[in-house]
């Protein structure tokens, strides 16, 4: 009955925010993509140079031709004697025409005879005796003609040479342009992309977050500028840099920050660009691609999702080919081969080192390995800032709360959520952003877009209140559990009927076993409210339960949380230490069918021990479920202060305040602290029914 949403989206451009043209150091490059441009346009002007040329020459040689008659027309013109000496002048007979002007050339500059003409009679065709006929026929009427000379081979081949220079031009242009980046012709050639540093806006001022990361990778640009600083003292710049961290941190926005610091050549291309279905083309990519930057060096190769290149050899992982493996060995030779040139240093980044292969991650190929992680309450803070330097505020704003009510949200999110606030705002017709849109704004990130407009008949929406209405008691009476801030019944997101959201107040780097115990007895708390008053449940608590049985059962195999089971780590999963809720592949089990049905009872047990804790919490104040129900009916929306003073004015008993006491459990269990990434875990912020 629960969904927390994946607050970890794809996108990696997270901790920063673009201010525009920061100032950059170092020299700038020009911008390969306008060379290509000016390399293009320059083709196309001779294109049309050509054929305007062309035009031109048909003309003329049309005007030289004059006005066309036929063989048969100008001997009967001869014959009837309208075509006679003072007619024609300047007579040319040759194999293919014969021609002549009106009126000669004298008589034209003086103005007589009219307008200048020329006639031409094709004989292309004609046979010699109609030829002798025609000369016989000039001959009689005293008219004198002149034959003319061939032309020299190359004035007769020039317009085939002229043809097909121009077809061997079109050829070429047609060559490179398949040949480029993603065509048929490329299969060799690396797809990465040169960018010069006016090309990216980014600077390490627009990153925030992530101090350590910019610190370590400052070391490597300020290396790049002043090699003599470290070669003074035997050092030399790592050969590699890797960027870990969960999805959305900012491992892109760090490459592109680099990229606007260096100085130097930056190539950037992901790691899916060189794997190809044909075996041997990746291989030649990696070549490819460390030869361009070898004829730029020093240069930086940026390599995004280099999990897609770089996974472990000979696993047998799904996906896994030959043609991975030989593109994996041309970059681990290129990066550290028996000839490498240290004047090229690689960068990539992944959210999955764990499928990486040794070889690869070892020093001398990835020197350095840099975790992006998530911000703590003071990057959020930060990185909060930066994004709202482009809206405009509201002086009720609280960056320092806002940091404190998104605890686990990365840069992309946060990002997002400052997005969101301005368009709630604007949607709204406000002048200024304000801490309420804000506020939504959270809302709508972690739940989803809130749908007013359905309908929801009243059984239903008096079910779904008493189960919200469930999650929250419970979460308010246990101890060590997070403080509930809102519970609705207004659908949002893909099938939520209504909410329950808890904002923890602080950042949590381990979990106790009592506050796992909680988390599920708050999970539980919703079908326990349905029970007690419907004495039935419904199809709502699906999640509830799927999450409540995940979280025991990890007590279980991986915390080493029951006393039954004992301190071992019984998981079967791989579970991915940077992608929340997968990234982990199940192996084969190597445990026996009586340890398997043991791990069963012990999540049974578990979950029945909270399911018990909720319903007799629930059960004790039966009273305060019902008024907290009939209340969020009528307002559907109830916020926390509303309903602690409904638990206030029908407690019966003293305030249980968060902390204190435990949840029953068997004797020898102890209060056992287990450190480990909490992002993996159901989080407790939203509890919802499902429709």
């Amino acid at each position: 009955m629960s969904g927390q949403p994946d607050q970890s989206p794809g996108n990696d451009s997270g901790n920063s925010g673009n201010s525009g043209n920061s100032g950059k150091s170092g020299k700038s490059g020009r911008s390969p993509r306008k060379d290509r441009n000016q390399s293009s346009n320059g083709l196309w002007y001779l294109i049309a140079i050509g054929l305007i040329a062309a035009v031109a020459i048909s003309v003329a040689a049309r005007g030289r031709s004059g006005e066309k008659m036929s063989y048969s027309e100008v001997m009967k013109k001869l014959s009837e004697g309208t075509l006679n000496t003072s007619q024609m002048y300047e007579v040319s007979l040759s194999q293919t025409a014969l021609t002549w002007q009106y009126p000669s050339r004298e008589d034209a500059m003086e103005g007589k005879g009219g307008d200048f003409k020329r006639f031409h009679v094709p004989l292309i065709g004609i046979s010699d005796v109609s030829r002798a006929k025609l000369e016989d026929k000039l001959n009689e009427k005293d008219i004198h003609f002149y034959g003319t000379e061939l032309p020299s081979d190359l004035v007769a081949l020039l317009p085939m040479l002229l043809l097909t220079a121009m077809l061997i031009g079109a050829f070429i242009f047609v060559l490179r342009r398949i040949g480029g980046t993603g065509s048929a012709m490329s299969f060799g050639r690396s797809r990465g992309r040169l960018y010069a540093q006016e090309d990216v806006h980014v600077t390490f001022n627009d990153v925030a977050g992530i101090d350590e990361a910019v610190e370590e990778l400052k070391e490597v640009v300020e290396f790049l500028k002043t090699p003599q600083k470290y070669q003074a003292l035997g050092g030399r710049i790592p050969r590699g840099v890797l960027l870990v961290g969960p999805p959305g941190t900012g491992k892109t926005m760090l490459a592109k920050a680099v990229a606007g610091e260096a100085g130097v050549p930056f190539f950037g291309l992901s790691g899916s660009d060189f794997v190809e279905m044909y075996v041997g083309v990746g291989a030649a990519r990696v070549r490819d691609m460390f030869q361009q930057a070898l004829q730029r060096a020093p240069a930086i190769i940026f390599i995004d999702e280099l999990d897609a290149l770089g996974k472990v050899r000979g696993s047998g992982a799904p996906g896994g080919h030959d043609e991975r493996e030989q593109t994996l060995n041309a970059l681990l030779v290129e990066m550290d081969g028996f000839s490498t040139d240290h004047s090229v240093i690689v960068m990539g980044a992944t959210n999955r080192p764990e499928t990486l292969d040794p070889a690869l991650m070892r020093p001398g190929r990835f020197d350095r390995h840099v975790l992006v992680d998530r911000p703590d309450i003071k990057g959020r803070e930060a990185i909060l800032n930066v994004h709202s330097k482009r809206i405009k505020m509201a002086d009720n704003v609280d960056m320092k709360r806002l940091a404190k009510l998104t605890p686990g949200f990365v840069g992309a999110d946060l990002a997002n959520l400052v997005n969101e606030a301005a368009l709630l705002s604007a949607r709204r017709e406000d002048k200024r952003v304000t801490m309420k849109a804000f506020e939504d704004g959270i809302e709508r990130v972690i739940a989803g877009l809130e749908k007013t407009s359905r309908i929801i008949i009243e059984d239903v929406k008096r079910r779904v209140a008493c189960h919200e209405s469930g999650h929250a008691l419970v979460a308010s009476s246990l101890p060590h559990t997070d403080p509930v801030h809102k519970i609705s019944i207004i659908p949002r997101g893909m099938g939520a009927l209504g909410y329950m959201l808890q904002l923890p107040e602080d950042d949590r780097e381990l979990l106790t076993q009592s506050e796992l115990q909680s988390r599920i007895a708050v999970l539980l708390g919703g079908i326990s409210a349905e029970q007690i008053i419907y004495n039935e449940t419904s199809t709502g608590a699906q999640n509830d339960l799927q999450r409540a049985t995940d979280l025991a059962r990890r007590m279980v195999t991986e915390f080493g949380m029951s006393p039954r089971m004992g301190r071992m780590y019984y998981s079967e999963a791989q579970r991915s230490p940077f992608l929340h809720g997968g990234g982990g592949m199940v192996s084969e089990s190597i445990h026996s069918e009586a340890t398997l049905r043991e791990i069963d009872m012990e999540v049974k047990r578990l979950v029945d021990e909270a399911y018990r804790t909720a319903f007799d919490t629930l059960t004790s104040q039966r009273t305060t479920l019902e008024k907290i129900t009939a209340d969020l009916i009528e307002m559907e929306t109830m916020s926390a202060e509303h309903m602690h003073k409904i638990i206030d004015a029908n407690r019966k008993g003293p305030k249980l305040m968060a902390g204190v006491g435990t949840i029953a459990a068997e004797p020898a269990t102890v209060d056992q602290k287990v450190e480990l990434d909490v992002t993996s875990l159901p989080a407790p912020g939203l509890e919802a029914a499902e429709g």
